[in-house]
Parts: C-alpha cells; sequence; structure tokens
C-alpha cells in the first residue's frame, strides 16, 4: 500500500498502520461526550492525542451515538463553532493531519481552509454529495464510509442479510460518485461502517473477513471499532455479570478488534484510547514482521 499524498502531509500507509485519534467536541457523543466540548480543553487534548503517538487527529462536531433521544442533525452554523476555533487554533502547531469528521460539505470546505487534510464522511456521500467537490478541488483525503438510513435512523435500520454484499455494493457506489466528482482514487479511503445498522454477528464477520473487502477494491480500510455496542452486546453472551467492568471490556474489546482489523489489512484504526491502541499496533507489527 503506497504512502497517500494529503494537501501538505503524506500518510506513511506502506512502513505501518497510521493510527487516528479520535476528539469529539460535541456535548453528547456516546462515548466522551462533553469532555471536550469546551475550546480550549479540546485543543489541550488534541496535543495529548498526537503524544500518545497518534498519526491523525479526527475532530468531530456532530453525535450519531446509537439510541440517543430525538436525534436530530445540527445545523452548519453550530458545527462549524464547535470546530473551527480548535482547527484554527491548532493549525501550524499540530504535527500530525488533521480529519474533519461531517457530512455536510460547507463544514468540509471551512475546516480544509482552517488546516484540515482529510474529509471522514460517514454517509459515503450519500448526505451531501458536494463533500467530494470539496475533496477534489482541495486535494484533501476523502473517507469514504459505508452505513444505510437517514442521520436519525443511521443505527435503527433493519439488518440484510448478506451483509458483505450490501457493503462492497454500497462502498461501489461511493467511489463511483466520487470519482465523477474528480476525486482521485490515490486520495480514496474506505470504512466499513462498524456498527452502523448492522448485527453484532455481522460486525465481527466484517472485521474477521476484511481482507474481502481490501481484495475488492485494493484501496486502504480505515477501521473504526473503538468503544462500540457491539462489544458489549458480545459480551452480554459470552460473560457471567460478575466478572463484568465497563472500563475493562471497552478497552480489552477495542484491543482485540483491532488487532484482528490490523491482520486481515486495516491500515488506518480509528479509537479513543489512543495511547493504549498505538502500543498495540506497534507490537502487532512488530509480531508480524519478526515472523
Amino acid at each position: 500500500m503506497a504512502a497517500m499524498k494529503l494537501i501538505r502531509s503524506t500518510l506513511d500507509l506502506e512502513s505501518r498502520v497510521q493510527v487516528m485519534g479520535v476528539l469529539n467536541v460535541t456535548p453528547d457523543s456516546f462515548s466522551d461526550g462533553g469532555k471536550y466540548d469546551d475550546a480550549e480543553r479540546s485543543v489541550a487534548r488534541a496535543f495529548e492525542i498526537e503524544a500518545e503517538g497518534a498519526d491523525i487527529l479526527d475532530i468531530g462536531g456532530e453525535s450519531t451515538r446509537p439510541g440517543r433521544p430525538g436525534l436530530k442533525p445540527v445545523s452548519v452554523e453550530e458545527e462549524l463553532d464547535r470546530t473551527l476555533p480548535v482547527i484554527e487554533s491548532l493549525r501550524g502547531r499540530l504535527r500530525i493531519p488533521i480529519s474533519i469528521d461531517t457530512t455536510k460539505s460547507e463544514v468540509a470546505r471551512a475546516a480544509i481552509d482552517a488546516g484540515a487534510e482529510i474529509i471522514n464522511d460517514i454517509s459515503g456521500l450519500r448526505f451531501d454529495p458536494a463533500l467530494a467537490d470539496v475533496a477534489a478541488e482541495s486535494g484533501a483525503a476523502l473517507v469514504l464510509m459505508h452505513s444505510r438510513g437517514e442521520p436519525e435512523t443511521l443505527h435503527q435500520m433493519p439488518p440484510v442479510e448478506d451483509i458483505f454484499a450490501e457493503v462492497i455494493g454500497g462502498l461501489r457506489r461511493s467511489i463511483e460518485q466520487a470519482s465523477r466528482r474528480g476525486v482521485r482514487r490515490e486520495r480514496i479511503i474506505l470504512d466499513p461502517g462498524i456498527g452502523f445498522g448492522k448485527t453484532p454477528e455481522q460486525n465481527l464477520q466484517l472485521i474477521n473477513e476484511l481482507d474481502r473487502i481490501i481484495a475488492e477494491f485494493d484501496l486502504p480500510i480505515l477501521l473504526g471499532t473503538s468503544r462500540k455496542s457491539f462489544i458489549k452486546r458480545t459480551l452480554d453472551k459470552i460473560m457471567t455479570a460478575d466478572a463484568r467492568d465497563d472500563r475493562r471490556e471497552r478497552v480489552a474489546g477495542t484491543a482485540a478488534t483491532v488487532t484482528i482489523g490490523v491482520l486481515r489489512g486495516a491500515r488506518i484504526v480509528r479509537v479513543h484510547d489512543v495511547g493504549e491502541m498505538v502500543a498495540l499496533t506497534r507490537i502487532v507489527e512488530a509480531v508480524l514482521k519478526g515472523s
């Protein structure tokens, strides 16, 4: 897998897996909502994420938390108010590239102008195809994630029977749309969308057979399993209540899925527990190289 040229930076996808650290500047994210909804605290956390060894910083200003009551899209203005001050404060100070996690072309454009170099779109261009125009015009990398439904129903969609046919078909449509709008193939990253309208069993299958998607497209795969509910729901079936610990399960479950993902060919892993997952990823790579 060749290196990926961004606007100012280069992602070293060839020699090592890239660790993307998550920074949610929202009041209601499922795992860290409200912790970093203040610009000063967000900037401080961004530098912590870099110091912990992340290769990319992913900033998001709108939660897609499953089960959030009355989930409503955040306005462009509110999302910009949450994300732009942080990106502007980091420009020229953060050594690692910034990704903007958004489904809105207006937010992506402003974020790119402020210093971001990657657009991370959970809708795979379904919500706002003009995101591809922003990527094409700016030279930013574009993450296309598989998902189904509208913003209010992303996590409530009934599961499909053949998850690989669904994911591969959806990603193919996203790639074709991005290409029609001028996004160069060498700047496209794919995400199978773990947790979005998929059963726990389908999530596990996608992780374990990630190489099937890689073989289909020969594009870098981003895997985002960090702290997701399918980990808890899987453990609910196989562990007794007295052996449970939420923090331990969250980190251990993420670690297990990241390990399998790296073994199956993921080139980027999106995580909240950055230091732990950087260490894990580097050990997995060392073992693979040692063998």
